[in-house]
């Protein structure tokens, strides 16, 4: 526990500067040329572009500073399992988007950004932190592939 806390401070600190980064890209996609009235699935393509943009930044917020100390194996490897964590969690935020927007009706920019910005968001970033700890960053698999010092 003392070194969970702040742990998940420092995740939250990176998913802030994640979470500016996706909303601000996605809002300027959706509000311009990926709006429904031009594109009937820009809110869709807007949230997959924004959020491809932040697992970026939260890969290498996440890599260099919140699990700085588990960091262990080849830096190709961590980026292709922190980027398969990190599309689950951006298909939980497009599969609120796309209920709220497409099933409910609720087609405003207020409503598509509380679906993915807030609930989506929401769940997908407890989803991410539970597997970039156990699964990503964990400090057992640390020299997994690696041979063994005799």
């Amino acid at each position: 526990m003392r070194t969970l806390l702040p742990q998940l401070a420092r995740f939250g600190t990176v998913g802030l500067v994640g979470l500016v980064v996706d909303v601000a890209l996605f809002n300027a996609l959706r509000l311009t040329v990926l709006a429904p009235e031009v594109i009937a699935e820009g809110p869709v393509i807007a949230k997959v572009i924004s959020t491809s943009m932040a697992i970026v930044v939260n890969w290498l917020g996440s890599r260099y500073w919140t699990f700085r100390r588990e960091q262990r194996r080849p830096a190709v490897r961590e980026a292709v399992e922190f980027a398969v964590v990190s599309i689950g969690g951006m298909l939980i935020a497009v599969g609120c988007l796309v209920i709220s927007h497409y099933v409910l009706g609720l087609t405003s920019v207020l409503a598509d950004n509380i679906a993915t910005n807030v609930v989506g968001l929401g769940l997908g970033s407890a989803f991410r932190f539970a597997l970039y700890r156990w699964w990503v960053f964990h400090p057992e698999r640390a020299d997994y592939g690696r041979p063994s010092p005799t």
